[in-house]
């Protein structure tokens, strides 16, 4: 990691923390459902998408201020499907970021509360949160990227379509539009909202919607790489869990050999895009390396 790259992931890491967990302290809210929803949100993990909504930002020579709300409002949403994902009903899982999960603390019914609650404030931090001149018509394109990201032809929709293939064979273009889903919808929009706050023009958004395509496959494929040879202390959380749920996994599709090819290859699609734009491209080649070889 270039130490560029590392001063801007701590720096705006903490700037995202800080107004995150600041806005959920103030809410007016029952003290228990409060904590239950401030538990998940500051268990850590890597922030990486609202990062990459100011990166855009950054890339593009724009104040990174109206990320901020933005980045805040996709890392509740995050953290709300963790949640639930990790519900008995759903994956079943004790640890979460090496700590129990908000469920084995608060209880099944607050931990559906509490993600039900994460998701819906989302939204109020980008009608209610963005500096007034950001023009309304932006903002509610930023709402509609969201709702098509989260809902159900996204993340919540990969969801489904990862439970369904549980114990099942799948091919791999199906295993694509799973993740291309569940998990790369998300980033995608990170990316895009972070475009259309730069005022980036529309052929800039649609390239930058295939990149974000891109980083989203390789990212999934890392975690399926991180879920037979990482480190169950750094990934916080136990790993062997997709064999042991019978899971169809880039590895188990492509071997492991295989696996990694394929990210090598959606690494390279990606920069590629990048570099064909006109943007400062460093920092988001930087950030796809790290999505290549992250260990947690």
């Amino acid at each position: 990691m270039t130490n560029k790259l590392n001063e801007f992931l701590i720096t705006r890491k903490q700037t995202i923390e800080d107004y995150l967990f600041t806005y959920v302290q103030k809410l007016h809210i029952p003290e228990n459902l409060k904590s239950s929803m401030l538990y998940s949100l500051e268990a850590g993990g890597k922030r990486l998408r609202p990062i990459l909504v100011l990166a855009l930002l950054h890339a593009y020579g724009k104040n990174e201020k109206d990320g901020i709300p933005v980045g805040c409002a996709v890392e509740m949403i995050h953290t709300y499907s963790l949640i639930h994902d990790d519900l008995p009903c759903m994956d079943d899982d004790d640890l979460r970021r090496g700590k129990p999960t908000n469920h084995k603390v608060y209880g099944e019914a607050t931990a559906v509360l509490a993600g039900d609650a994460l998701l819906t404030e989302s939204f109020r931090l980008i009608t209610s949160h963005l500096s007034d001149h950001v023009p309304a018509e932006k903002k509610l394109k930023i709402i509609d990227e969201l709702v098509q990201s989260a809902g159900a032809r996204g993340m919540v929709g990969g969801q489904f379509d990862d439970m369904e293939a549980e114990q099942k064979q799948v091919s791999l273009a199906e295993l694509e539009s799973i993740h291309a889903r569940k998990t790369g919808k998300l980033l995608t929009f990170s990316v895009t909202a972070g475009a259309i706050l730069a005022g980036a023009p529309d052929d800039e958004i649609e390239k930058l919607k295939e990149f974000s395509y891109h980083i989203g496959i390789a990212f999934q494929i890392r975690d399926d790489i991180l879920d037979l040879e990482g480190s169950e202390e750094k990934i916080g959380k136990r790993v062997g869990s997709d064999t042991a749920n019978e899971k169809s996994t880039y590895p188990s599709l492509l071997t492991l050999s295989g696996a990694k090819e394929k990210l090598d290859e959606h690494m390279t699609c990606a920069k590629e895009i990048v570099s064909k734009l006109k943007l400062e491209q460093h920092l988001l080649h930087d950030l796809c390396d790290l999505i290549a070889s992250r260990d947690h």
